[in-house]
């Protein structure tokens, strides 16, 4: 368990390092990478799990890095409800520590970034057009989207009856993340997971940011509900049409 743990602490360490990393490198004034898009955005986010769960396996035999994929584990009999939590706390964590490394790595930029919005946004998603309802619609099926491709990657007809070649099965997860952020990114910025925008926008909260605004609490509810919301209702789904 304490390996388990821990891999969930590192690899999603590493994971939001490159992701909330690339949209510092796009959003904060005077980096290199300034202005050049969400096709960046969505390109380094895909990378970012890669790294993630490469790095999470390597750590400590586990790579979840998304408390709605332990729930999904959870409920398929893998992990105790206590080990499920332990993990998702990991995975918070985790991701408030990733966060704290990007602060650190574009220390300079905060400052002479005025827009407090875009500072926000390099922790945290938000929707573009504010409708609570719709943006959880849309996360939770982002999600559920999401989690049907990836648990189709284990279906002997997509992987052969031996599974993937060792490895292969993560690139093939961040395929996933690309396409969801795609295809699905634009109202809300696709977290697709609690951790991954929960942990980051602690850290927005605490950490002396340089002109920092508000940490938009009161969104922050939709990219936790609606990721959880998806992984159950794709173990429903995948359930019921035989995919698991």
């Amino acid at each position: 368990m304490v390996s388990n743990v821990f891999g969930e602490f590192f690899g999603m360490m590493i994971f939001i390092a490159f992701g909330c990393g690339v949209v510092a490198n796009v959003l904060l004034k005077d980096s290199k990478g300034n202005g050049s898009g969400c096709i960046v955005i969505y390109t380094g986010w895909a990378m970012a799990i890669l790294m993630g769960v490469t790095v999470g396996l390597a750590a400590g035999n586990s790579a979840d890095l998304n408390p709605a994929v332990t729930l999904f584990k959870m409920l398929m009999g893998a992990y105790t409800p206590g080990l499920a939590l332990g993990l998702m706390a990991a995975q918070t964590l985790g991701g408030a520590a990733g966060a704290l490394l990007v602060w650190l790595i574009y220390l300079p930029h905060w400052s002479i970034t005025e827009d407090k919005g875009l500072k926000l946004g390099v922790f945290s998603t938000g929707p573009a057009v504010r409708n609570y309802t719709a943006n959880f619609i849309c996360e939770c099926l982002a999600s559920t989207i999401l989690f049907v491709c990836l648990l189709s990657f284990g279906s002997k007809f997509v992987s052969g009856t031996n599974g993937f070649a060792s490895g292969f099965g993560n690139y093939m997860v961040g395929m996933a993340v690309w396409a969801v952020g795609l295809s699905f990114g634009g109202p809300t910025g696709y977290a697709l997971n609690p951790a991954r925008d929960l942990g980051p926008r602690i850290a927005h909260a605490i950490l002396p940011i340089a002109g920092k605004g508000s940490s938009d609490w009161a969104y922050s509810w939709v990219p936790v509900a609606g990721p959880m919301a998806g992984g159950v209702i794709a173990f429903v789904l995948c359930r019921a049409i035989g995919i698991i």
